[in-house]
């Protein structure tokens, strides 16, 4: 199944993070949407994506470790990665994405050994393959909340920072 998560503005702190429809957490593909726009923020402000994030994993805050591997993934100004998920924005672009803000997504193929877990797949305008995210169901409240993502991996960099280019 595919889904596609729109917005006019993207939310720069948690309080505008929760303004937003998806904010209730009852879909995992809102949950996966919300997770790029507050790995956008940690350019800017890294507590507030920490805040964030923590809000989207409940009761499962980020680790040290979790800050650490999101850190080192951010280093040597590699702040388009996440937006390199938005509909438009490329290499070519410096990963300036269309707005509205557009994330377009897929179910994964892989079976899931746990029942209450859903890995949905986003397409990097700077990848040649998906990335994946996981979310877990909180089945007392149906909320989906975030459990593993594999969107901070390198991609192709933008072509004003390509000395091939």
């Amino acid at each position: 199944m595919e889904y596609k998560i729109t917005w006019n503005s993207l939310p720069q702190n948690l309080e505008e993070l929760k303004a937003l429809p998806e904010a209730n957490l009852k879909t995992p593909e809102g949950t996966a949407a919300l997770t790029i726009a507050a790995l956008c923020v940690y350019p800017r402000d890294r507590e507030e994506c920490h805040r964030m994030l923590d809000f989207l994993r409940g009761p499962r805050p980020l680790s040290p470790m979790d800050k650490q591997f999101i850190r080192d993934r951010f280093m040597d100004g590699k702040d388009y990665i996440p937006r390199s998920y938005f509909k438009g924005a490329t290499p070519q672009n410096d990963y300036t994405p269309d707005v509205p803000y557009v994330i377009e997504m897929e179910d994964s193929k892989a079976p899931m050994a746990d029942q209450g877990y859903k890995i949905l797949l986003v397409r990097s305008g700077g990848a040649d393959s998906a990335r994946s995210i996981t979310l877990r169901n909180k089945p007392s409240t149906g909320e989906w909340f975030l459990w593993d993502q594999m969107l901070l991996a390198g991609i192709r960099v933008p072509v004003s920072q390509d000395a091939w280019a």
